[in-house]
């Protein structure tokens, strides 16, 4: 049996196994590792094994060797939109619904639906489609993960403005890597197999570095094997789940704040546990103290935070160190999540009267303290 005939049997044999749609994700490194390529591979398999497979959505990009796999398989047409006076194209959500094939594909899983669709992201559509009972394959770049922004800000200079919440990627059922080397990928790229050939050379100065790609590989391979180990564990040995409780402390400012909020995040997916994001109001930020734009992202931040799994907590005091400390006895935190402080931590135990105040009230309760940078 071939390696896409055995992948297809075994997701077939998952399909059988609830009612809740079965959730396959292909991630990748970057665009042109072949995630499209092999979903539609492991479509032709399904399709030969006589499985309702339906195409709901692919974009190849004009890459000849995936238009060529589209050839013999049944595709939903999209749904027509009008925006600003143009005609535009979406998955027709309601057609994959209304047809309930067994199987869809469904590409670009972190894809920004054109205003008037349903869903304002492709995830929630997809999340809709498995609630309905149908079993999807998808696809998406370890660059569109919400938790991991900034550090793919970091590596390619490039703030990633279409995302998905963590937690969306922990409902698949399959997560499998596509991998290729840096070597074989920028190949692909000369050959003209992701890009044009007259924006190749661009693509080599920028996002297609050798040591950008080594290091996306390294975040594609990290994720997808810390997903197969909360299956293991799970599935295979759920009494060593641990009890992990995450509380992150963030402040209006949004920058600091949305750090915390994404490395918690992380640490709360590490220990599949559950996790908390407080926002402590004082008086000197009251609704009527505070300008619009800050107000404005401390509410993106709280949604954020939402999207990514967090129960949010906002507590109005003028007292933060007992606003937090009730917290964490409040809901039984294991581990405390604060912003570094700006000053020496010398100088902070000191003079800085919130931190001094929170390390005495601390003395008492058994709850580790990280200082994210």
């Amino acid at each position: 049996m071939s390696q896409e005939s055995s992948s297809a049997a075994y997701f077939l044999e998952l399909i059988r196994q609830s009612k809740r749609g079965k959730f396959k994700i292909y991630i990748g490194m970057s665009a042109g590792v072949g995630k499209t390529y092999r979903m539609l591979q492991e479509a032709h398999a399904l399709l030969k094994n006589h499985i309702d497979i339906k195409i709901g959505f692919v974009e190849t990009h004009n890459r000849a060797e995936t238009q060529a796999l589209l050839e013999g398989l049944p595709v939903i047409p999209r749904s027509a939109l009008f925006y600003k006076g143009k005609a535009m194209e979406e998955m027709d959500l309601a057609g994959i619904l209304k047809l309930h094939p067994e199987v869809v594909i469904i590409d670009e899983l972190a894809h920004s639906n054109v205003q008037g669709s349903k869903n304002e992201k492709r995830w929630q559509d997809v999340m809709d489609i498995l609630h309905a009972g149908i079993n999807v394959i998808s696809a998406v770049n370890i660059q569109h993960i919400e938790s991991l922004n900034e550090e793919i800000k970091k590596i390619t200079g490039i703030e990633v403005s279409e995302r998905i919440p963590d937690w969306v990627l922990q409902q698949a059922d399959e997560v499998v890597n596509i991998d290729l080397t840096a070597d074989e990928l920028i190949t692909r790229l000369k050959e003209g197999k992701i890009y044009d050939l007259a924006k190749v050379e661009t693509a080599l100065q920028h996002f297609f570095q050798t040591h950008h790609i080594l290091q996306l590989r390294e975040l594609a391979l990290k994720e997808v094997a810390h997903q197969v180990e909360r299956k293991v564990v799970s599935v295979v040995n759920p009494q060593k789940l641990v009890s992990e409780r995450f509380l992150a402390c963030i402040g209006s400012n949004h920058q600091v704040a949305k750090t915390i909020i994404r490395k918690t995040a992380r640490l709360a997916s590490h220990y599949d546990s559950k996790w908390f994001v407080l926002y402590v109001q004082t008086s000197s930020e009251a609704g009527d103290k505070i300008n619009l734009a800050t107000q404005r992202h401390l509410i993106n931040n709280l949604k954020m935070a939402t999207e990514l799994g967090a129960e949010v907590i906002r507590v109005q005091s003028d007292s933060v160190a007992k606003a937090i400390v009730d917290t964490a006895e409040k809901h039984q935190i294991t581990t405390l999540c604060i912003g570094r402080p700006r000053l020496r931590i010398w100088r902070i135990i000191l003079s800085n009267n919130l931190f001094s105040q929170l390390l005495q009230k601390l003395t008492a309760v058994p709850l580790d303290i990280v200082i994210l940078s």
